[in-house]
């Protein structure tokens, strides 16, 4: 149940769920506090064409927390820039930027759990419904990024136990670029699928290892 923490970082009091096993709190401010720059500066800039190298170098920033929405932003941010960079769907950098300040405002860190619907989720829906001009003033536009959506939730709910953000964005953006094929026709290239993950230390609830289809391969 949620309850009355005060952040280590801003000293702001707030209502929350997650806290270190020591009960420190950061607030979701300051979780992350900087790094959503750093992703929309990458991927406006970044030429590669293949979502999964975009996100995997994001992700192995030193910067990016091993938990949390950051890894919701870089999903965003790494299926718009490499539709932009593939040239088909004429993706603007406006339109980066729009997918990723919609991501912010839904992607909340631990909601995974505490309501079913984990930010990258609505990470990939904000992709298809700014590039199909979805609103809930519209029919065909807004059902198909609905079921988009939960398409990826059905994917994400398969990798569960404990969550893991890093498998989470992976497994979603594989998702999505065959979702673009069937969608936009638009093909693009995952040039390694076969990733062996570097963060298992990292994770602290302990990582799925044998669970996890990244946990041990060895890289193409």
């Amino acid at each position: 149940m949620g309850q009355e923490f005060t952040c280590l970082d801003c000293g702001k009091k707030d209502i929350g769920n997650i806290s270190c096993p020591n009960g420190h709190y950061i607030c979701d401010e300051c979780h992350g506090k900087g790094l959503f720059g750093t992703v929309k500066d990458y991927v406006i800039t970044t030429k590669s064409e293949d979502p999964l190298e975009i996100a995997e170098l994001l992700m192995d920033l030193n910067s990016i927390p091993m938990l949390g929405c950051e890894n919701a932003w870089i999903t965003a941010g790494a299926l718009m820039a490499a539709l932009k960079n593939e040239g088909t769907a004429k993706v603007t950098n406006e339109q980066i930027d729009e997918a990723l300040n919609r991501t912010k405002k839904q992607a909340i860190g631990g909601y995974c759990g505490l309501t079913g619907v984990c930010g990258i989720a609505p990470a990939i829906g904000a992709c298809f419904s700014v590039i199909f001009g979805a609103t809930c003033s519209k029919d065909r536009e807004t059902a198909t990024t609905m079921r988009i959506v939960a398409r990826i939730l059905g994917t994400i709910a398969n990798e569960t136990g404990p969550c893991c953000c890093k498998n989470f964005v992976r497994k979603s953006l594989v998702e999505a670029t065959k979702i673009v094929k069937e969608q936009l026709c638009v093909s693009l290239p995952l040039v390694n699928e076969n990733i062996a993950c570097k963060h298992s230390d990292r994770h602290p609830h302990g990582c799925r290892k044998e669970k996890c289809s990244y946990f041990g391969k060895d890289t193409i």
